[in-house]
């Protein structure tokens, strides 16, 4: 497929450019800039908030994948942060219609499950039939991009799928794991989840032609926690009055994705293990 990624120069986009490329696709990597030593012909510079822009760079394509944002909260003022990503979001699902592309991927995020779960989440293991409750305006822009693709693929009949991506990870990221492992509350805040760019590169290679309709959402994260103790352990101790929806095995992890597997076919490769030892 002729392919255009959005946010390709990204923590996530990087290695979802590198992933579809080594799959055979051609694939257009747009952003607000590029470093000068990666910059060629399948490199674009393009602000996305300017419709016309966004039109201009999916013309030809036959699907885009959307990763470009704000990529957290506290970067920018609450406003411009809600403003930019849900005017590009907007955009891009707009100019994908305008061009006839054939599918949409878009990076949601774990945030609109509640997070940072100060407020402790209904349920766990947390998965898409949660109540969203966006706690920032990082947050609600997510979930205002949920609401804009339910409209457009029930427009359109294009899919479009979402994906509530967990805190990514780098293969030079894991060092840093240890830090956590002596206080258990230090990442409480999205229930020790996370995810490795490399399987957030195939989350999004696989929603390219999964067999879905309208619109869809998928949490998309490790399988384990960031800690090396037993997730039941974890959640007695920080969040004994949250109901287990069922029994806990071993170092699962506490964001669901058991929807990615069914709907996608994703299967997380990489955990942190593969990367630092556990004690």
């Amino acid at each position: 497929m002729r392919i255009v990624v959005t946010g390709g120069n990204g923590k996530a986009g990087r290695w979802v450019v590198r992933d579809l490329r080594e799959h055979g696709h051609t694939v257009l990597s747009v952003d607000l800039r590029h470093d000068p030593w990666e910059w060629d012909d399948r490199c674009r510079i393009a602000d996305l908030t300017d419709y016309g822009q966004a039109v201009e760079v999916l013309a030809g394509a036959d699907a885009v994948v959307h990763l470009a944002a704000i990529p957290a909260p506290g970067i920018r003022p609450a406003a411009d942060t809600f403003r930019i990503n849900a005017t590009s979001t907007y955009n891009v699902f707009a100019a994908a219609e305008a061009n006839g592309l054939r599918r949409v991927v878009w990076a949601s995020s774990e945030t609109v499950l509640g997070l940072p779960f100060d407020t402790p989440p209904q349920f766990a293991p947390v998965d898409e039939t949660i109540e969203p409750r966006p706690e920032s305006s990082y947050a609600l822009s997510k979930l205002a991009g949920e609401a804009m693709a339910v409209q457009f693929a029930r427009r359109t009949g294009v899919p479009h799928v979402g994906l509530r991506i967990s805190n990514i990870m780098e293969p030079g990221d894991y060092a840093a794991f240890p830090t956590y492992w002596g206080d258990a509350r230090l990442r409480k805040w999205n229930l020790w989840g996370y995810v490795d760019a490399r399987d957030v590169a195939q989350a999004c290679r696989l929603g390219l032609t999964a067999d879905v309709s309208g619109a869809d959402v998928c949490i998309v994260a490790a399988d384990d926690t960031v800690m090396p103790r037993d997730s039941a352990d974890l959640m007695a101790e920080v969040f004994p009055q949250v109901p287990l929806r069922r029994e806990l095995h071993g170092r699962e992890t506490l964001l669901s994705i058991e929807h990615a597997r069914r709907v996608l076919g994703y299967a997380p490769a990489f955990r942190w293990a593969d990367h630092v030892a556990a004690p």
